[in-house]
């Protein structure tokens, strides 16, 4: 299946200064396929795949001292092959489970600056908290769940992904509703790649599901991995609580009642590092960068992926198949969260809301980026009806902001003189 992340190996592989590369991203987002893939499609000699997981025999290797030189020439004896720099890839799967093997990785662009290299693994982030790279000596990258863009390429619906990309013309009501049908299937099956690989052999939504169900326990057998730092039961009550609050401001004590605050809160960032789910701050809009005004305490939830969202809460086929359901299932979280999910793997890992409490009233944007120099308001508009009292007021309040993208359910529009843009919710990721 195509991932839009070869683009950015193929730009790392091309450039001449080139670093070690570290994949970040959480369990089963096609990481290690994808790498592959690469190493085979891109590089004329061989893919060497370490894994560290399976072989945990070679952590000695890294054990004695940090030399290059010495890891890759006991490494060679190991694969009974020559690593060849500027031919070969060498892959580092599973990395996290020797920390001393990502410690070496500085060192490989010190003393092999041609060697192409490449680093990932299940829970890495975990292993990367206790480790400090000087400035420099390595290049990250972040991966996600599929877009919507990449089911659709992997659907064979190609032609679907050249019409959503012309965002400055309006589609047919015909073309609309095509796209929304495709869109429905993604609430179900969403981005992790071993369920668009079943939905596209089988067909079949319940089958699935099924294989969703089975990564959401694999996800929660992994808790017993860091759960020395917190309570499982704990981990597996905030990770319902949190997939059930999408979209809502995030206070710890309703969460659970089970367990104290600090609890709670250690809980949520432990499923946050873990990559699970993506902590969206409330920040204002006064300037750019977003982060300089963004709030520690004031934060709300973009879980990992649309498709296990749903089937933590409970949604099944006959509840989503219908277009007409796709912005009130979920009283209109499963629209914003797709809308978030877009924003994320389109490098806005760093996404913002704008929220104002009021005595009076209060008031909320769905969603705020960086464009440039540039702070873009984003609303979901649920269902046909519904004001947008909230935007009204950011606009009026922040002069600085030239244009807001309001998403609906299948409406263009362009009003300069309200600084708004209206699109259909399909067009997310094009914005």
């Amino acid at each position: 299946m195509k991932r839009k992340i070869t683009e950015k190996l193929l730009a790392w592989k091309n450039n001449s200064d080139h670093k070690p590369l570290i994949i970040r991203g959480a369990r089963q987002v096609g990481k290690s396929w994808s790498i592959l893939d690469f190493g085979k499609t891109h590089f004329k000699g061989n893919t060497h795949l370490i894994n560290l997981e399976r072989n945990p025999e070679l952590h000695s290797i890294f054990e004695q001292n940090l030399d290059s030189k010495r890891i890759l020439s006991e490494l060679e004896l190991v694969l009974n092959k020559q690593i060849i720099s500027g031919n070969d890839l060498l892959f580092f799967d599973e990395i996290q489970e020797c920390p001393k093997a990502i410690m070496s990785l500085r060192y490989f662009y010190e003393q092999y600056p041609e060697l192409h290299v490449i680093a990932a693994g299940s829970l890495l982030e975990f292993a990367l908290k206790d480790i400090s790279f000087p400035v420099g000596r390595l290049q990250m990258l972040s991966m996600f769940p599929m877009t919507f863009e990449e089911f659709l390429i992997a659907n064979d619906k190609i032609m679907i992904t050249e019409h959503i990309k012309q965002t400055n013309s309006s589609l047919s009501e015909n073309v609309i509703e095509i796209i929304n049908n495709e869109l429905s299937k993604y609430f179900i099956v969403g981005g992790m790649p071993e369920c668009v690989k079943t939905y596209i052999n089988t067909g079949s939504f319940v089958k699935t599901v099924n294989i969703q169900s089975d990564l959401i326990a694999t996800f929660r057998q992994d808790f017993s991995k860091y759960a020395g730092h917190s309570d499982k039961r704990c981990l597996n009550s905030v990770l319902n609580s949190a997939a059930n609050k999408v979209g809502e401001q995030i206070k710890y004590s309703h969460l659970t009642n089970d367990f104290s605050n600090p609890t709670i809160k250690k809980a949520y960032e432990l499923l946050e590092t873990a990559r699970l789910f993506t902590r969206v701050r409330a920040a204002s809009p006064i300037g750019i960068p977003l982060g300089a005004s963004a709030s520690e305490k004031k934060f709300k939830t973009v879980f990992l992926d649309i498709g296990l969202l749903s089937n933590i809460n409970g949604f099944y086929t006959e509840k989503l198949i219908s277009k007409q359901k796709l912005f009130t299932a979920f009283n209109g979280k499963m629209a914003e969260q797709f809308v978030g999910q877009e924003l994320i793997a389109s490098n806005r890992e760093n996404l913002y809301y704008w929220s104002r409490d009021a005595r009076s009233s209060s008031a909320e944007t769905d969603y705020i980026i960086e464009k440039g120099q540039e702070i873009i308001p984003i609303e979901v508009k649920s269902g046909k009806s519904g004001s947008l009292r909230s935007l009204h007021l950011l606009l009026n309040t922040f002069k600085n902001i030239k244009t807001a993208y309001v998403f609906t359910e299948n409406k263009y529009g362009d009003l300069p003189e309200q600084k708004l843009k209206f699109m259909p919710l399909f067009c997310a990721g094009s914005v």
